[in-house]
């Protein structure tokens, strides 16, 4: 019984360490998408809203999350974005079209 205990305890503490790693992830790729359009990454934060299991190129089966955050063109708008990650790898991402402004 108490083997199956640590186990559970293990695979948690694993879940939970890739959780953190592929957040951190996610973060990194925001800033880049951002960059890519010229826009600003807001509060620097992603939240995963959508976890399930995907398929890779190969077919192998791994966790597929998707995370919210959002940018902006100029600091006073707010557009909500997202990015999917399959395993660490970016699978896809959505930024909606914006007007951009001439000042």
């Amino acid at each position: 019984m108490e083997i199956y205990l640590i186990i559970a305890l293990a695979l948690t503490a694993l879940y939970w360490m890739d959780s953190i790693a592929s957040r951190d992830n996610a973060v990194i790729l925001g800033k880049e998408l951002a960059a890519r359009y010229s826009l600003q990454l807001l509060d620097e934060t992603v939240a995963c809203n959508k976890l399930r299991l995907g398929r890779n190129s190969r077919g192998h089966v791994q966790l597929q999350r998707t995370y919210q955050f959002e940018l902006s063109a100029n600091g006073t708008d707010r557009m909500a974005c997202e990015l999917t990650l399959l395993g660490r790898q970016l699978h896809s991402w959505h930024i909606p079209p914006y007007l951009e402004q001439v000042h």
